[in-house]
C-alpha cells in the first residue's frame, strides 16, 4: 500500500510540473522579430531589421538597408526636363541604418499601436556620370562642354514614427508591420567633383557656377566652387525623409 502511494505521489507531482511546464510554454512571450519592409523593394531597397522586446511595452527596432546602383527613383520630381538632360547616365547606390525604439500603446510585446522616435544614417554615392555644360561664348554661339562627375554625401537624422503591429496566424509567428507616418530631419555633408579635358577661363568658370546653382535641387543645400578643370559640388545644410510601408515578419 506504501509502495501504491508512493507511486501515486510521484506520478500526481510529475503530472503537476509537466502542466506548469507546458503553462509557462503557452505564457512566455516571444522576443524576437525578424522583418523586412516589403514596399521598400519597389524602389530597389533591399532591406532586414530585427526586433526585440525588453519588456511588455518597449522594444528597440535595428533595420539596415541597401539599394544597388541604378537609376535614381522619381528623377524627373528632383529636376525639370531641361536640367534632366544635363545629366547623361546618372546612376547611384545607397545604404541606411535606423536604430528605433519602440513604446507599445496597446497589448504589448510586439502587438499594437506604437510610437517610435529614431535615428537614421545614410550614404548616397554616385556612379561616375556625363554632365554637359553649354557655354555660351561672346558671338552667341552656344559650345556644349562634357565634364565628368561622381561623388557622394551622408546624413544624419532623427525623426519620429507612429505605426501598428498585428500578428498572423493563432501561434503569433507571422507578423505584419504598418509603417503609418514617420518623418525624419537632420544634416547632409559631402562632395561631388565635375571635371573635363577642356581648360575653363574665368568667363567660362563663371557660366558653369551659374548653371549648377540654378539646379534648385529640393531639400538639399550646396555651394559651388570652379577651377580650370571644372567644379567642386559642397553639400552642407538640411537632410530630411519620409517612411510609410509595409513589413512582414517572423517572431520566435
Amino acid at each position: 500500500m506504501k509502495k501504491l502511494s508512493l507511486i501515486a505521489f510521484v506520478l500526481f507531482a510529475f503530472s503537476g510540473l509537466k502542466a506548469q511546464e507546458e503553462e509557462v510554454a503557452v505564457v512566455a512571450p516571444k522576443m524576437n522579430i525578424i522583418k523586412t519592409n516589403v514596399t521598400g523593394y519597389i524602389f530597389r531597397n533591399i532591406n532586414l531589421s530585427y526586433e526585440r522586446s525588453i519588456n511588455r511595452w518597449f522594444s528597440v527596432n535595428v533595420g539596415f538597408g541597401i539599394m544597388p546602383e541604378g537609376k535614381i527613383p522619381f528623377m524627373n520630381s528632383i529636376l525639370d526636363d531641361d536640367d534632366e538632360a544635363r545629366f547623361k547616365n546618372l546612376e547611384a547606390k545607397a545604404s541606411n541604418f535606423t536604430i528605433e525604439p519602440r513604446f507599445y500603446l496597446g497589448q504589448g510585446f510586439g502587438k499594437g499601436f506604437y510610437i517610435a522616435p529614431y535615428y537614421r544614417y545614410s550614404k548616397v554615392t554616385s556612379n561616375t556620370f556625363d554632365f554637359i555644360y553649354d557655354y555660351m561664348a561672346a558671338n552667341n554661339v552656344n559650345i556644349p562642354i562634357p565634364l565628368k562627375g561622381s561623388g557622394d554625401t551622408t546624413g544624419n537624422s532623427g525623426g519620429l514614427m507612429v505605426g501598428a503591429q498585428f500578428f498572423l496566424n493563432k501561434s503569433q509567428t507571422f507578423v505584419l508591420d504598418f509603417w503609418i507616418a514617420g518623418a525624419h530631419y537632420g544634416k547632409g555633408t559631402g562632395d561631388f567633383v565635375l571635371s573635363g579635358n577642356v581648360v575653363l577661363t574665368p568667363e567660362m568658370q563663371a557660366q558653369l557656377k551659374a548653371e549648377i546653382e540654378k539646379l534648385d535641387i529640393p531639400y538639399v543645400d550646396y555651394t559651388v566652387q570652379t577651377n580650370s578643370s571644372g567644379a567642386t559640388i559642397n553639400v552642407d545644410g538640411p537632410w530630411a525623409g519620409f517612411r510609410s510601408g509595409l513589413s512582414l515578419g517572423y517572431r520566435f
